[in-house]
């Protein structure tokens, strides 16, 4: 898998991954070496092997930045019906899961045009309490840029991909 040629494969997985998950892990490292998840469902890749996220909740990664920007994001596809078509079948039809990395850019603030962005894919659960608690009064997002894929093998399960 390319991280240039892929790219739209690359997005549609992710897209699939948060409507089965709605988050996807960031993997980064803390100042003493120590690898730490975390959970972001505000994450959205560009059409330019960049991305961004919403930075309200995460508390660890504005600190790992400060000493390593390395990160990686995990999206997994774990939509019930695609995993047992697949099992049915012996093997899947697209990556169950793709590891991406990157770098975390600058904090600023979010354009319209990503509030839009959030607001389109938050569209279903807008009339619920807890859609205004955890996505409402997004203001500041954080770059990514991807330099590398990686996709997940599972044996006989992925040969064919």
């Amino acid at each position: 898998m390319d991280i240039k040629t892929d790219w739209n494969k690359i997005r549609q997985h992710f897209n699939k991954s948060f409507r089965s998950n709605f988050y996807v892990s960031i993997a980064s490292v803390d100042s003493e070496n120590n690898p730490t998840v975390t959970p972001i469902g505000s994450l959205f890749l560009n059409d330019n092997r960049a991305g961004f996220y919403f930075e309200k909740y995460p508390s660890k990664l504005p600190i790992h930045v400060k000493t390593n920007r390395n990160i990686c994001v995990l999206g997994v596809n774990s939509n019930t019906l695609f995993w047992l078509k697949s099992l049915l079948k012996g093997n899947f039809s697209n990556y169950p899961a793709i590891k991406l990395y990157g770098k975390l850019g600058e904090i600023r603030k979010a354009t319209d045009k990503e509030i839009n962005r959030l607001n389109r894919r938050m569209r279903t659960t807008k009339g619920l309490k807890g859609n205004k608690y955890l996505w409402g009064e997004m203001q500041f997002v954080r770059e990514i840029i991807f330099t590398k894929v990686e996709k997940i093998n599972l044996g006989e399960m992925t040969n064919e991909l």
